[in-house]
């Protein structure tokens, strides 16, 4: 029983697929379309033929295609999220660039810079440790500011 189902179901797509199309007018000249042939005399009477896949798509059955378009999906999805990376690396880059040259600025204006040492304690660069950081925070800028 349960096999004469199955044969049941499997042969329906292939009766559906093969099923022709009519369009004719009766005597009314009402335009008629039906799956069914016209009966006896009919004027106009056409056979509609079932819609062909594209070109590309002759050969390929539904699993094959839908795997492309979830192909074509995951593909989007990727560069989307490449393009959102590299959008993020960027603005990380700027605002790096803007911290670096405010800094510099900082360094350059000739106030005392203080920094903390290990304690905690507030300590203030001499012009020697002025110049070194000046020399690494020019170096940082020419860097991530390009």
């Amino acid at each position: 029983m349960k096999r004469l189902v199955l044969a049941a179901v499997l042969l329906c797509p292939i009766l559906a697929a093969q099923a022709q199309i009519y369009r004719w007018q009766d005597e009314n000249n009402r335009t008629i379309i039906s799956d069914r042939p016209p009966p006896g005399n009919v004027r106009n009477q056409k056979k509609i033929e079932a819609e062909k896949p594209p070109e590309g798509d002759a050969g390929k059955t539904l699993a094959d295609r839908d795997m492309e378009f979830r192909k074509r999906q995951k593909t989007a999805r990727d560069n989307t999220e490449k393009a959102e990376k590299e959008q993020r690396a960027n603005a990380e880059k700027q605002e790096n660039c803007e911290v670096a040259r405010r800094a510099l600025k900082v360094l350059e204006s000739g106030e005392r810079v203080a920094t903390r040492d290990r304690n905690g304690e507030r300590a203030f660069m001499d012009d020697t440790q002025r110049a070194q950081e000046v020399a690494r925070t020019r170096q940082v800028v020419q860097e991530s500011c390009k």
